[in-house]
């Protein structure tokens, strides 16, 4: 039997504690190990922590969560177990994300989320769209709902039967310079900026068109 760990992050960033302060809810980032040594995570995020429009599938690595003076960082992880033809599904969905340059970041639902409850885009996934794709995937628990609809307190609740562990995580060692905290010029932030919202909303032009 193999094992798929989803895991909820109390993110260290300034959209993470501003979230927190809105909803009282402690975990504002989620991502997926197939590890259980929680050294990898997979997850649809921003692939530098000073640059949220260069985003979409990303490995993440435990100096991504507890970086400059944070030492740890606080996570709430599941185990779902699954079987061998489960664990291969999952695994292509991960290596389709992987493999698709053309797949974006689905920034409009995630800031939309807590008033509309997600919505779907075109080749777009967040960190909450690919996550409960995942679960649903697992085949370990029914979903009621598109998997994209699912925000992470709502994953939290649903995923209780599986809890494996909450409390901190530790930063391994000296973080390597791979270049995550490198920093953008504000030219840089904001033609990425344009060029994401662009992308995204031809592509919800395009879906609805198809769809009419």
């Amino acid at each position: 039997m193999k094992h798929i760990y989803i895991v909820l992050i109390k993110a260290h960033t300034g959209l993470g504690a501003a979230a927190r302060r809105l909803t009282g809810y402690p975990y504002t980032h989620v991502a997926i190990s197939l590890d259980r040594s929680m050294t990898d995570f997979v997850s649809f995020s921003r692939r530098y922590h000073y640059f949220p429009f260069d985003a979409g599938f990303t490995h993440e690595y435990r100096h991504y969560y507890a970086f400059g003076k944070h030492n740890s960082f606080q996570a709430k992880i599941f185990s779902l177990p699954v079987t061998d033809s489960s664990y291969s599904r999952v695994k292509g969905f991960i290596t389709e994300c992987a493999s698709d340059d053309q797949r974006l970041f689905n920034l409009f639902s995630m800031a939309t989320m807590p008033l509309l409850g997600g919505f779907r885009i075109y080749r777009s996934d967040n960190c909450m769209s690919f996550t409960a794709h995942i679960v649903e995937l697992s085949g370990c628990i029914k979903m009621d709902r598109p998997y994209w609809r699912w925000s992470i307190k709502e994953l939290d609740r649903l995923l209780t039967d599986f809890f494996l562990f909450e409390g901190r995580l530790i930063r391994r060692s000296e973080a390597p310079d791979d270049g995550y905290m490198r920093p953008f010029s504000p030219m840089k932030y904001l033609s990425d900026m344009v060029k994401l919202i662009s992308r995204l909303s031809l592509r919800m032009v395009f879906s609805n068109k198809n769809h009419m």
